[in-house]
């Protein structure tokens, strides 16, 4: 394999070991990974300079839960599980369907397996989102209004909101940056918390798409509960306490593991 390829991966993996675990002592990471452990004080510090996780002497642990990782480490972070994850939301959305696709990597991913179906109704508040789904000419795509941000080209603010309340969709697919024991829907960003409220208030049905590292994965700003969902994608199976949780919420949960065929014949891993 390429070497920046295997560090590219190996980084991605260090990330979900530290969202897992908290934290993680560098000798136990390079014992993990069989390299050095200036190898992985290399990785560290370049994931540190993305936000990504935070060192500490001898360690690493989480990010700060007021800032978000960048929307850059975000994009490669996960790649595979959230390509596992979109093509299966992809099998539970029916041609014709009227859909709200919001701001996240994960959602772009949903995006881009939407792209084989027929008469889609779309609107967005993510201009990547838009990029992904105008090249399919029979879809009806709209955008949001309001506030672009620079950094990853999502669309927030007071017209934004109001622009969505105007709509009543069958399906609202969100992503989100952590999902708490508690079954509290956590970000980072108040104004894209009010956006998402807004969609899961003007959706008949609201899936929330995330990997498995936003478990336990703490954020200040509370969204909503798990209560507000009728489906959850992932790629792992939650731990046992937020299983509890979300099966007292009668929310189901969809697990792409990769064991499902690629096809989509079969049914997906569920609990």
């Amino acid at each position: 394999m390429d070497a920046r390829l295997d560090a590219e991966r190996r980084q991605q993996e260090i990330v979900a070991l530290v969202h897992a675990k908290g934290m993680v002592q560098i000798q136990w990471l390079a014992e993990h990974f069989d390299v050095t452990p200036q190898t992985i004080r290399r990785d560290i510090e370049h994931l540190a300079g993305q936000s990504a996780v935070r060192r500490f002497r001898g360690g690493v642990t989480v990010p700060s839960s007021v800032e978000n990782i960048a929307y850059s480490t975000r994009q490669t972070l996960m790649a595979e599980e959230k390509r596992r994850i979109a093509e299966m939301v992809a099998r539970h959305v029916p041609e014709d369907a009227s859909l709200f696709l919001n701001i996240g990597t994960t959602t772009e991913a949903v995006a881009q397996a939407l792209l084989g179906h027929k008469r889609l109704r779309v609107l967005t508040n993510n201009l990547n989102v838009a990029t992904i789904l105008h090249k399919n000419t029979n879809f009806a795509l709209s955008i949001a209004g309001g506030l672009v941000r620079e950094r990853d080209g999502g669309i927030i603010g007071e017209a934004t909101v109001e622009f969505i309340r105007r709509y009543k969709v069958d399906i609202g697919i969100i992503g989100i940056s952590g999902i708490d024991s508690e079954g509290d829907l956590l970000d980072y960003d108040e104004q894209e918390v009010r956006v998402a409220r807004a969609i899961i208030e003007s959706s008949r049905r609201v899936f929330l798409v995330t990997d498995h590292t936003k478990f336990g994965r703490n954020a200040m700003i509370r969204m909503a509960d798990v209560s507000v969902l009728d489906a959850l994608f992932t790629d792992r199976l939650p731990p046992p306490e937020l299983m509890e949780v979300l099966g007292n919420a009668d929310c189901q949960v969809h697990v792409a593991d990769g064991s499902e065929p690629a096809n989509g014949d079969g049914e997906d891993a569920e609990e």
